[in-house]
């Protein structure tokens, strides 16, 4: 499986290719899928261009991208779009155009709590495993562990020479990852090296703008679907 991941935090500054709106974000979805993404990853934005987890954000561009293609969208609930837990756990329950996963970073303030809210409203989990953080030991003893979609094995580490050895790293830590399949990704410098990482151990994996705006060959991306198309003509097929 391959997730792109549209925009993260991005902004306009980091090129024009960036979506943001809920059209730009379905445009950049349909092109990515074309080119071989099997789900889309995205966080939302308000008119002004902040991310929210707000219905009147998530609803708008949830909409726009699943006009556009029928692969599974998930949404981020980082801590960084609403930083009070009880007001994220709101946010969710709010939703009346729901997404179908959406990411929860583990070693945040509430995770176990919001995950549990999305459960409950039958929204697929992604629990987010940073690299560096002790989410890897909450996760292997939380009662929502057998529950989740998957685990997103996310490596922070940016370094081209050393993200390889912090993935492999973040792997024994999270162990049989409570039977749940895993994701695998980098970012910035550390996207291809993880990535084809996760290619050769057999595991999913993601790219896209908000992971690392460069192509293999150190070259500028200029969209979405050029980095799929990318990753899936070095590293690819994944499962």
């Amino acid at each position: 499986m391959l997730q792109v991941c549209l925009n993260g935090r991005r902004t306009g500054a980091d090129g024009a290719g960036v979506p943001l709106s809920p059209a730009a974000l379905a445009r950049s979805a349909a092109e990515a899928v074309a080119a071989g993404a099997t789900e889309v990853h995205v966080h939302p934005r308000t008119p002004c261009g902040h991310e929210s987890l707000s219905p009147r954000a998530v609803g708008p561009a949830l909409e726009a991208i699943r006009a556009r293609v029928r692969v599974p969208v998930g949404v981020t609930t980082g801590a960084w779009t609403e930083p009070d837990p009880t007001a994220r756990l709101e946010r969710a329950r709010s939703w009346s155009v729901r997404p179908d996963f959406a990411s929860v970073n583990w070693h945040e303030p509430g995770a176990e709590e919001l995950a549990a809210r999305l459960l409950d409203l039958d929204i697929g989990v992604e629990a987010g495993i940073w690299s560096g953080t002790d989410g890897a030991a909450r996760f292997a003893a939380s009662p929502l562990g057998p529950r989740v979609l998957r685990v997103l094995a996310e490596v922070t580490d940016p370094d081209p020479d050393t993200a390889e050895e912090s993935a492999r790293t973040l792997l024994a830590e999270l162990g049989a990852a409570r039977g749940r399949p895993v994701l695998l990704h980098g970012e910035e410098g550390g996207t291809w090296p993880v990535l084809r990482l996760a290619g050769r151990l057999g595991l999913a994996t993601r790219v896209g703008l908000e992971d690392t705006l460069l192509l293999p060959d150190g070259g500028r991306a200029r969209s979405n679907a050029e980095l799929v198309a990318a990753g899936l003509a070095r590293y690819g097929p994944w499962p």
